[in-house]
């Protein structure tokens, strides 16, 4: 161990941070600033731990000083780190409080323990310093693909050489059936970088959506240079994968541009993923057009959406049912990541029943209240009207336009609507205070009041009550036709509507 307490010049301690800092890649200060601590910790050893000890090398003569600390205040409470003003005027003139004075202490002669520690002492600080350069070098790489040979396997996750430094690809970042052997080349995308008490941690990821985004960005060079965007990617990692590409201009065959002369640019990635089936869907503004090109090689025959439980159902010619699906859901999960909504699949066989089960349902409750046959109450579905109070409260145009209705046969409805509205609204404020009905419950769109009534009769008087409910619990207790599913959906979720916003508050 090299003797730091002369005080004679030590050129070689200058030699010593040269090629510690170039062979650990980190600054020749951080070496310095290793060594003085190591000695100073010897120091404080040798003179005692209450002392202020602290050493300084010469940043170009390698001479080292020993000196101890002691700051000048009005009252010494520690004579081992506080001198009095007093006191400290007769070693140096012009001192003020708060000041400090300084001792040049002995040489310390290293035995052989305390050389030890000072060695174990500059070999941590060194290998903190390597570990901040690690840290700082890569954190700003979060994002990039690098390449790195396996170094070994740990319980199943692969540890990877890549240069001077290791990275971790954890077993569920590594694409299914998926093995690696020591001295295998791997490329993957770096996840995540941290800071943890054994060092920095980087890992790497092989499943994640942007792994195949930046592969896409390096093997076309339309996507490299701006000409061609990707604006979505969804994978089932191993398996298949849908990819959304769009052109700056409609010049541009995005998907062409991906695909490669003879698929020879996917093909490059779909190698890459261990032969994953990648879907390459042309992007488009109009979500409908977009929704059909990604559940592609399934026909659409229509797309409805649902904007308030941002929900889309999409109807298929029936003998197209399993391909739209895709095997265990495949197909209609990737679209849905891709496209960033919930999409359900309909044939239209089953979109058809429904919809004469919804027209079936309204039509009865314009029979019931307005006392009209079913020719009448399917005109008035069919033009869209949903409830009485639409009926009672619109122009009167509204309902002339309508083809066979004239003006007395529109007073008359308006007439028995209101009629209807009046007897059901007074029976209701008397139900209402004798069940207990809470006004928000009332209040509730979609609710109207025979339906709080019979809701009230069954012990659901508030909107905790109503929300507690599943749709077929709620159809059962108003009766079969009272609504649809959908909106028996809705109206639980408007009674969930406050749960979620305490949660926000919260």
């Amino acid at each position: 161990m090299v003797d730091y307490s002369a005080t004679l010049p030590r050129p070689e301690l200058i030699q010593v941070a040269d090629t510690v800092a170039r062979d650990k890649g980190i600054e020749k200060e951080e070496v310095f600033q290793a060594m003085e601590q190591a000695i100073q910790k010897a120091g404080r050893s040798r003179y005692g731990l209450e002392h202020d000890i602290r050493a300084n090398i010469n940043r170009k003569t390698g001479e080292i000083k020993l000196l101890r600390y002691r700051e000048v205040v009005d009252a010494v409470e520690n004579t081992a780190v506080q001198i009095s003003l007093k006191d400290a005027a007769k070693i140096k003139e012009g001192v003020s409080l708060g000041d400090f004075i300084t001792d040049e202490l002995p040489p310390v002669d290293f035995g052989r323990i305390a050389a030890q520690t000072a060695k174990q002492v500059i070999v941590q600080k060194v290998r903190d310093a390597e570990r901040n350069r690690q840290y700082e070098e890569f954190k700003n790489r979060v994002g990039e693909i690098i390449n790195g040979i396996v170094k070994r396997v740990e319980f199943g996750n692969i540890v990877i050489d890549i240069g001077k430094n290791e990275a971790v690809l954890k077993r569920e970042e590594m694409i299914p059936r998926e093995t690696f052997r020591n001295g295998d080349r791997v490329r993957a995308y770096v996840l995540d970088v941290r800071q943890e008490p054994r060092g920095p941690q980087i890992f790497l990821s092989r499943t994640c959506p942007e792994f195949m985004q930046k592969l896409f960005t390096a093997e076309v060079p339309e996507i490299y240079d701006g000409i061609v965007e990707i604006k979505s990617v969804a994978r089932d990692a191993g398996s298949r994968a849908k990819i959304a590409v769009a052109g700056i201009d409609s010049s541009i065959d995005p998907v062409g541009a991906c695909v490669g002369l003879r698929g020879s640019r996917v093909q490059a990635v779909v190698s890459e993923l261990q032969g994953e089936k990648i879907d390459i869907v042309q992007w488009s503004p109009d979500k409908a057009t977009l929704i059909v090109n990604a559940l592609a090689p399934a026909e659409v025959a229509k797309v409805v959406f649902d904007e308030e439980n941002n929900k889309i159902e999409v109807v298929v010619p029936d003998e197209q049912l399993s391909l739209a699906i895709g095997r265990r859901g495949q197909n209609v999960k990737l679209a849905s990541i891709l496209i960033g909504s919930s999409i359900d699949i309909l044939t239209e066989k089953e979109e058809s029943e429904r919809r004469q089960k919804e027209v079936k349902i309204r039509s009865q409750r314009f029979i019931d209240a307005l006392d009209v046959d079913d020719v009448i109450a399917r005109l008035l579905v069919d033009e869209g009207f949903t409830s009485v109070d639409e009926i009672a409260y619109v122009a009167v145009e509204d309902i002339t336009d309508i083809e066979g209705f004239d003006e007395d046969v529109a007073k008359e409805l308006q007439k028995r609507a209101k009629d209807y509205i009046e007897v059901r609204d007074k029976q209701f404020t008397k139900k209402k205070a004798e069940l207990g009905i809470s006004d928000e419950l009332a209040a509730l769109n979609g609710i109207l009041p025979d339906m709080a009534v019979k809701l009230g009769e069954k012990g659901v008087l508030t909107l905790d009550d109503l929300g507690d409910l599943a749709s077929d619990e709620l159809i059962e207790i108003l009766g079969e036709n009272s609504m649809t599913e959908t909106e028996a959906n809705n109206v639980i979720m408007a009674a969930r509507a406050h749960w979620f916003n305490e949660e926000d508050q919260a």
